[in-house]
C-alpha cells in the first residue's frame, strides 16, 4: 500500500496534505504516562516494548500519518563513554563533558549493533503493530547538535564551551565531530536496515552559527553524513533558528527541508528550490483556544497553496502543556482542509 507521507517526501501528488507532529508522543499525552510508570527516562529510550507502545499509542490516538520512533537524540553518546543521565527539571546531563584532547581521543565508536542494540528490537516492534499505510519515521542529532552537547554538559544559551573548542582547537573540534558522524551513521543506518520509512536529523542548536562558522565547522560533517545515506530512504533535514543557514542546507543531499515556526514556509520553499517541506505551526498554537488552533494551521495550509511536496508539522516540539484534543482537532482540520 502506497505510504501518503512518502509521495509527499518525493513531491508527488496526494489526496490530501499528511501530518505528523514532532514530538508527538510525550508528556501532554496520558498514555505516555501510563506506558513509561515509574521508569526513569534512560531506561524507557532503552527499553523496546515500551519505546515501542508509546510510539503506537500517539499515531493510534492523533490519527497521524506517520510514526516516529520514540527514543532521544543523546543515549547514541553513552556507549561512547559519556555518563548520561537526565534530572528532574534540569533535562539530560552527562557528567563527563568533552573538554580536551584527551576527552575526544576516549570516544569509542562502535556498530551500533554492538552499541546501540535495542534500537532494533524497538524498530521491528513497532512494525508489528502499525498500519500498513502509516509511514514509520526514525531519527538521530545531527553531529553539531550532539557535539553541543557532549561539549557543553547539558542545554546551553550562549554555547560558550562549544565556540571556544571551534575557534581555538579547530583539529579537536573535526576530530571529535568525524567520531560523531561515524557513529550517528551507523546508528541511522541500523534503523534504515530495520525497517524505518524514513530519517530526520535533528540540528537542534545549529542557529546559534554564523554562515561562516556553519560553512567550516559543520558543513563538512553533515555533508559525509548525508552522503552516506543517500538513496535509501528519504532524509529530513531540521533545524531551529537557522533561517540565515537554509540556503546552504537545502543543496545538501536531502528529500525534505524541514522549517521551523520563525521561517515564512513559501517564501523559503520558492527561495531554495527544494522538493518538499515540513512544517510550521508554532507548537504553542496548540496551547490557545481551538478557534486560534485551526485559523493558524490554516494560514500554514494557505502558505503552501496545495503544492505537492507539504508535510504538515510543528515548528518545533509539542509541550507537555498542550491540551490533547487541541491536538487531535490539528490532525483532523489538516485532513479535511487540504
Amino acid at each position: 500500500m502506497e505510504k501518503i507521507f512518502l509521495k509527499a517526501c518525493r513531491g508527488e501528488p496526494v489526496d490530501y496534505t499528511p501530518i505528523w507532529l514532532n514530538r508527538q508522543a510525550g508528556r501532554y499525552m496520558p498514555e505516555y504516562h501510563a506506558v513509561k510508570g515509574d521508569t526513569g527516562s534512560l531506561a524507557f529510550f532503552k527499553d523496546p516494548v515500551r519505546a515501542a507502545q508509546a510510539t503506537l499509542d500517539a499515531q493510534r490516538i492523533l490519527g497521524v500519518d506517520a510514526a516516529i520512533m520514540f527514543a532521544d537524540l543523546l543515549p547514541i553518546m553513552e556507549p561512547m563513554g559519556l555518563e548520561l543521565d537526565y534530572l528532574p527539571g534540569e533535562g539530560p546531563v552527562f557528567a563527563n563533558p568533552v573538554r580536551s584532547e584527551a576527552d575526544v581521543k576516549s570516544l569509542r565508536v562502535a556498530p551500533a549493533e554492538e552499541a546501540t542494540p535495542y534500537i532494533a528490537d524497538t524498530v521491528k516492534n513497532i512494525l508489528s503493530g502499525l498500519p500498513e499505510d502509516i509511514a514509520l519515521i526514525g531519527f538521530a542529532g545531527a553531529p553539531f547538535t550532539l557535539a553541543s552537547y557532549a561539549i557543553e554538559g547539558r542545554g546551553s544559551r550562549n554555547y560558550i564551551a562549544v565556540k571556544q573548542m571551534m575557534y581555538q582547537a579547530p583539529e579537536l573540534w573535526h576530530q571529535l565531530l568525524t567520531k560523531l558522524t561515524d557513529q550517528v551513521t551507523s546508528y541511522l543506518e541500523l534503523q534504515i536496515d530495520s525497517g524505518v520509512d524514513a530519517i530526520q536529523i535533528f540540528d537542534t542548536w545549529v542557529g546559534c552559527l554564523s554562515i561562516r562558522d556553519f560553512d567550516t565547522y559543520v558543513r563538512p560533517h553533515l555533508e559525509r553524513l548525508l552522503d552516506n545515506l543517500k538513496g535509501r530512504v528519504p532524509v529530513i533535514y531540521f533545524g531551529t533558528g537557522n533561517g540565515h543557514l537554509l540556503d546552504r542546507v537545502a543543496d545538501l543531499a536531502i528529500d525534505v527541508l524541514a522549517l521551523d515556526w520563525r521561517t515564512p514556509l513559501r517564501e523559503t520553499w520558492e527561495r531554495t528550490g527544494v522538493t518538499a517541506v515540513q512544517g510550521n505551526l508554532d507548537p504553542i498554537v496548540l496551547c490557545a483556544d481551538r478557534a486560534s488552533v485551526l485559523r493558524e494551521a490554516g494560514a500554514v495550509l494557505d502558505a503552501a497553496d496545495g503544492r505537492p511536496g507539504h508535510i504538515f508539522n510543528l515548528g518545533h516540539g509539542i509541550v507537555p502543556q498542550t491540551p490533547v484534543d487541541n491536538v487531535k482537532a490539528l490532525v483532523d482540520f489538516v485532513h479535511e482542509h487540504s
